[in-house]
């Protein structure tokens, strides 16, 4: 992991989003590459405009950005200006430059459309082609020493375990693997018992420290939710794609309530990304 991209939309949660992907790139000793996408619509030639001073004015603050981190990195940031949608600039730069990570602030359910963010981090999470951690302002930095791993029934669920183990032996975290049933159909839980027991078999192979439990969860994303705070957890991983299977999937309404309702940072994984 050499290469972070980091979302830039000139709002507190974007530079709070910055500040915790440095934790990530000291520690990987990785580049970080910011991107601002311009998603107005006026012609760049016309500079006597509000929008015209606005883009001035925004390209003088991505200098000062890079000025007050670049030191504490101790290596150059490069910016990437592009212009069009968001989350179509964004997973288009990120495969570019083949980033290892996106991180990304979110504003959460309440969303302010002055700033993109919040309404492009969704979008970002299921087109990125490498993991995207989103980050609320609101969450206080600090070193991972937990990590949740919820476990559903998919084959893609196992997918995240290298990627989350990477992690895990970056910062010296202990994994929690969460074994979530809300089926009572035996053959069903006889599949998450399986999985279960593979991504034990995993851990232990990489000896990566973790705690397993097994819970009843009538609503997935609230039972992730309500563990991870119960447990003072520092990263949640999730997968995004769960194919086609009809029970415990994290895709859609999982993903993205877990992604807006979370005060604590995301990390999402596409299945088709990683085998």
């Amino acid at each position: 992991m050499k290469t972070i991209l980091v979302a830039i939309d000139f709002s507190k949660n974007a530079e709070h989003a910055l500040e915790y992907a440095l934790m990530y790139a000291k520690k990987l000793n990785a580049e970080i590459k910011l991107i601002w996408v311009d998603n107005t619509t006026s012609d760049e030639s016309v500079i006597d405009t509000i929008e015209g001073d606005l883009r001035r004015e925004k390209k003088s603050y991505m200098n000062e950005l890079i000025k007050k981190f670049e030191t504490q990195l101790n290596r150059k940031m490069e910016v990437l200006f592009r212009k069009g949608r968001v989350y179509q600039e964004i997973t288009k730069a990120a495969r570019q430059i083949e980033a290892d990570m996106i991180f990304t602030g979110t504003h959460g359910v309440s969303g302010f459309e002055q700033y993109w963010i919040g309404s492009n981090a969704y979008r970002i999470v299921t087109q990125a082609p490498c993991p995207v951690v989103t980050i609320r302002s609101d969450y206080q930095i600090s070193a991972i020493k937990n990590m949740l791993l919820p476990l559903d029934s998919s084959l893609e669920t196992k997918q995240k375990m290298p990627f989350a183990c990477e992690v895990a032996m970056l910062f010296d975290a202990v994994i929690h693997l969460l074994v979530m049933y809300n089926t009572p159909l035996s053959v069903i839980r006889k599949r998450i018992d399986k999985i279960a027991d593979d991504a034990e078999t995993c851990l232990k192979e990489k000896n990566v420290n973790y705690i397993i439990e097994r819970i009843e969860a009538d609503n997935i994303a609230s039972s992730i939710l309500e563990y991870a705070e119960q447990k003072e957890i520092d990263l949640i991983t999730i997968m995004t794609d769960q194919g086609t299977t009809t029970a415990n999937k994290f895709l859609g309404p999982y993903a993205q309530q877990l992604i807006n309702n979370s005060m604590i940072p995301v990390m999402s994984l596409r299945a088709k990304e990683h085998h």
